[in-house]
């Protein structure tokens, strides 16, 4: 029975050490951010909207990157970021509001190598937007921060790695 128990406890272990076995390395460059079209933050203040948001990119492209081959690095190089809806004042406070007209983009170029034969298994310049991104009924980022931009990512991720 304290084998059992040992037993048990040693991989539950190792789950908690190395969750995934199976995960990509994510490299995320920001190019000249200070050009980007849309990144502005409502109340918060701009440079930690912007880390913020940088923050919560490369999170969900580490996320995405979980479905690929552990010897794979994608590497993404962004160079746009347009952000659903836009920043405006509301009385004494500037929010983000959210309108169709204003539906997100996101341009980026992406690599994704084999680490050990040190070889490009493809690449590709993206230019997504997403202007139905309003008539989408219910989404799993409801109420999370980027939730429009992640939806558009899932897409492409699907249609580009896992077809």
């Amino acid at each position: 029975m304290n084998n059992k128990i040992i037993l048990l406890a040693t991989f539950f272990s190792s789950l908690v050490i190395c969750p995934t076995l199976v995960a990509a390395e994510v490299e995320v460059e920001w190019t000249e951010p200070e050009k980007y079209r849309d990144i502005r933050a409502g109340e918060e203040n701009k440079k930690n909207f912007q880390a913020n948001t940088f923050y919560n990119f490369e999170k969900h492209f580490a996320k995405l990157a979980e479905k690929l081959p552990n010897e794979q690095v994608l590497k993404i190089n962004v160079t746009d970021v347009d952000l659903a809806g836009s920043t405006m004042h509301g009385g004494m406070s500037r929010v983000r509001i959210i309108k169709e007209v204003d539906f997100p983009r996101l341009k980026f170029s992406y690599q994704l190598i084999d680490k050990n034969a040190d070889k490009m298994i493809s690449s590709n310049e993206v230019n997504l937007k997403n202007m139905g991104f309003m008539q989408h009924a219910g989404s799993k980022y409801r109420n999370k921060a980027l939730m429009y931009e992640k939806r558009m990512l899932d897409k492409w991720f699907r249609k580009t790695f896992m077809q």
